[in-house]
């Protein structure tokens, strides 16, 4: 990620209450399945749970990426005053 998508970030993560909250569950979501990962087995019901997480994660960070989307296009609207 570039240093502008960066600052974008931190400054969304810090005035963004949706974008705060998505980026903890994912926090959440990778430490779980970290500890999974770690492991040299996991049982079958670990290893759904695995996949799950993985799927909620791109959930959380495609809905991450549409805000920050959403955030640089509105940045780079000239603003329409004088319509």
């Amino acid at each position: 990620m570039n240093g502008q998508g960066q600052n974008l970030r931190e400054l969304l993560l810090q005035t963004d209450e949706e974008f705060h909250q998505l980026a903890d569950q994912h926090h959440q979501l990778e430490a779980r399945l970290h500890e999974l990962t770690s492991r040299p087995y996991l049982s079958e019901p670990e290893q759904l749970e695995e996949i799950n997480l993985k799927k909620q994660k791109l959930r959380l960070k495609d809905r991450m990426e549409d805000i920050l989307r959403r955030h640089r296009e509105g940045a780079a609207q000239p603003s329409s005053a004088h319509s």
